[in-house]
């Protein structure tokens, strides 16, 4: 089997390698060192996929597309996108969870 075009393989990391760290994003209490660690695996894979050496400049999978970057998914991204989505299902019943978490929320903003 021939190997993916980089566009294809990146299409294949973001859709099935993002897709576990969407499931255990909002499940996993993540330190900074761990979502760093968690973003340079992400980016080499994205140069692995796009068949780049490990040493290209990673800004070019950190930047958006409008300052000439791939604007690739990175873990901080689907965490962020993940818990917005955990404490949107959280709220949408009046009950002991949307109590908590309301509760979290004014104790934060405190």
């Amino acid at each position: 089997m021939p190997p993916l075009t980089p566009e294809l393989a990146t299409k294949v990391l973001t859709s099935k390698g993002m897709e576990v760290f969407h499931f255990l994003a909002a499940l996993i209490e993540w330190s900074e060192s761990e979502l760093n660690d968690v973003k340079s695996l992400c980016i080499q894979a994205y140069k692995y996929a796009s068949h780049l050496p490990r040493s290209i400049a990673s800004a070019l999978f950190i930047l958006p597309k409008t300052h000439a970057g791939n604007e690739s998914t990175l873990p901080m991204v689907v965490l962020t996108q993940e818990l917005l989505l955990h404490a949107e299902r959280c709220m949408r019943h009046e009950d002991v969870v949307a109590k908590i978490l309301l509760a979290g929320l004014n104790r934060t903003f405190d």
